[in-house]
């Protein structure tokens, strides 16, 4: 063979008398690097390739390592079968399935004849550190698929020979197995790490049910949810934020706050109390502000049409399956998924000009979508919702000045909402999509372009585009490190060639406007359940449906209070009075749990003083306090949307009896 050159990022390359694998190309630069190693990329794409992977001629190889972002995918793969060696290490009569990774982690369903514990996850973890206290070589082999369902077959491995038989039918020949020790094996394809050693911060998470490929009619399984990291340190901060996850979930949230509630009768369709409500209109009421100021108009669309609407658009091709239908006077009818359809056809009700664009229309209209019950989630999955929806039709002229509004009217309200950490993906065309590539191309390049021009950093996420034009998809990054795609901007060239829309130029002919689909909040329900998550519950004052709550010491200030409470809701300030006859600690207690930003507490001290005492979210108290001097800096606080509080008492008013906490 002649000689074969590997070429590494730095334009370096190695030269091998054969087809070097990964491994062996880390090992001709260094002892360090190859014991490292856990796989390669090679030729510029994205998948991690086994270390144990032959390298053609020309080959690009970028190596992976234990320090490498990407090792992960590998760590968790590894450990996985980690897992299913230590169960079956416990418990031999145990059969294993498949064990993939998912997001934070992987899984491994079991056949099992006794049902797991949360104490058999404890023993499982034990199992699993002696397993890689013994660092145990990983080995490839590649047999032959009839050697492979022969072996499994004597082992009881029904699964495993029915996924081998599977691969035959696609005309498979050879399978990979992979070693782990002397004994414990498992069909696998790969990537592995060389040692288990290698494998440093594992545990177990969760048990759950599951059906054999997701097929009810197949056996029911028996799934164990586990996570890997590359340390102790991150495997930590995970199990940490996980805790912290189950006490800010917004499902407790919106029950234990009273803001919103899910029924039977109406399956992910939630009810919003009068304080969700509240949150609800506030936001909508931002939104409304921040139109005015950036151009938009609001309009109100109907929730039903006729489904030729949905010919013309594309969605009954290529979205039909997420719709509600029904049938009216003998016309098949749907209930709206989407507001892009209805917003064309009210564009084509007036005749435009070049001086009527770019027209910007937003609209808070219902929208129904159908989700299988196995996604539905809260408020973050539903099937009706609304969004802060808006499209602006556009000259090619203004495109991209318009983008770059887009963004400049996002950072405003994520700013206002203390929102600051996202990222920007640029999300590519679909394999189902309508219109032809060159038009695709039009539309990916202006996306593009803006960003760069606008210097923001993105991603590129191929292929998750809408079907009728790529989009910028915003995720927002929470307290707990998680992703959440919140806001969007899709370029379309295509609904507005579907329904044939025009505006007339200065050229006195007839031309095309882009159109551009927005949000920013997204879905308000998704929105409110992300939001509640990120802060705790902890909402700044303008957002939150109760601001001020007033707490007596006994009965006889109850008058004070009241009247008090007319004179806030006089100045558009939301507030309460606690009228049970409970103590004050017991009160404020109460208060606390409710996540009120203000307590005005009142003895007879304050009502001989026509004074409060008020006590802010963080523990602090600000004594005899004149009512004015409160409610003005409250209004300040409100009315500018501030994050954190405003008030800044007299030095002797203060009584430091807590610490600050911010939200």
């Amino acid at each position: 063979m002649s000689s074969v050159r590997i070429v590494l990022p730095d334009n370096s390359s190695k030269t091998f008398d054969h087809e070097p694998t990964v491994l062996e190309v880390a090992q001709s630069i260094g002892p360090r690097l190859a014991k490292d190693t856990l796989g390669g990329q090679i030729n510029g794409e994205s998948e991690v390739v086994d270390l144990r992977t032959k390298l053609p001629d020309g080959t690009k190889l970028k190596i992976i390592t234990i320090k490498s972002p990407e090792s992960l995918e590998v760590i968790r793969h590894s450990s996985a079968h980690l897992m299913a060696q230590a169960v079956q290490e416990i418990w031999p009569d145990i059969k294993v399935t498949i064990g993939p990774v998912i997001e934070n982690g992987f899984f491994y369903d079991f056949d099992s004849p006794r049902s797991f514990t949360p104490e058999d996850l404890e023993l499982i973890d034990k199992k699993m550190q002696e397993i890689l206290k013994r660092d145990e070589e990983v080995v490839r082999e590649d047999w032959p698929i009839q050697t492979a369902i022969e072996t499994f077959s004597k082992m009881g491995e029904r699964f495993k020979v029915e996924l081998i038989e599977d691969l035959a039918k696609k005309g498979e020949t050879m399978v990979g197995i992979y070693r782990q020790g002397k004994t414990w094996f498992d069909l696998c394809r790969g990537p592995h790490v060389q040692r288990m050693g290698q494998i440093s911060a594992v545990k177990t998470l969760s048990i759950a049910g599951a059906y054999w490929r997701g097929d009810e009619k197949n056996p029911q399984l028996q799934r164990i949810y586990a996570t890997a990291f590359n340390d102790r340190k991150e495997l930590e901060e995970y199990l940490h934020n996980l805790e912290e996850a189950k006490k800010r979930d917004h499902r407790k949230l919106g029950k234990d706050l009273g803001l919103f509630y899910f029924h039977q009768l109406a399956p992910a369709s939630p009810f919003f109390a009068p304080k969700g409500t509240t949150i609800y209109n506030e936001l909508q009421n931002l939104m409304r502000e921040l139109y005015k100021k950036y151009g938009y108009q609001e309009i109100i669309t109907p929730q039903m049409y006729d489904v030729d609407l949905y010919h013309q658009s594309g969605h009954w091709e290529n979205y039909r399956e997420n719709m509600y239908f029904s049938k009216v006077d003998e016309r098949d009818f749907s209930m709206k998924p989407m507001n892009c359809p209805g917003h064309c056809l009210l564009y084509q009700a007036e005749r435009k000009s070049y001086r009527d664009l770019p027209w910007r229309v937003a609209d808070f209209g219902r929208l129904h979508r159908y989700e299988r019950s196995g996604v539905i989630h809260g408020l973050t999955r539903v099937r009706t919702f609304c969004q802060d929806d808006a499209h602006i039709f556009c000259r090619m002229d203004q495109l991209q000045h318009e983008i770059a509004q887009f963004i400049t009217m996002l950072n405003e309200t994520y700013s206002t909402l203390g929102m600051s950490n996202y990222q920007i993906f640029l999300s590519t065309r679909p394999a189902k999509r309508m219109g032809d590539d060159s038009v695709w191309d039009s539309a990916e390049g202006a996306l593009e372009n803006a960003l760069k021009s606008l210097h923001l950093p993105y991603k590129i996420n191929a292929g998750d585009g809408a079907f009728y034009g790529p989009k910028l998809d915003i995720m927002f990054v929470d307290a707990l490190k998680r992703p959440w795609q919140l806001g969007t901007l899709q370029c379309d060239f295509n609904l507005p060639r579907a329904f044939e829309l025009g505006y007339v130029g200065e050229d006195n002919k007839e031309h095309r406007p882009v159109m551009l689909h927005r949000a920013i909040l997204g879905s308000l329900e998704r929105f409110i359940g992300v939001y509640l998550e990120h802060t705790a519950g902890h909402l700044p004052t303008w957002l939150s449906p109760v601001q001020v709550v007033l707490l007596t010491v006994t009965d006889r200030q109850l008058d004070y209070a009241r009247g008090l409470k007319k004179k806030l809701e006089d100045l558009g300030i939301r507030a309460e009075v606690d009228e049970r006859s409970e103590k004050l600690g017991y009160k404020i207690r109460e208060a606390q749990l409710q996540k009120i930003p203000y307590m005005l507490t009142l003895g007879d001290k304050e009502v001989a003083g026509g004074t409060v005492s008020v006590r802010l979210k963080g523990g602090q108290v600000l004594e005899a306090l004149s009512f004015e001097s409160f409610s003005e800096q409250l209004q300040k606080e409100i009315r500018e949307r501030r994050l954190e509080t405003v008030f800044t008492p007299p030095a002797n008013k203060l009584n430091q009896e807590a610490k600050h906490s911010s939200l």
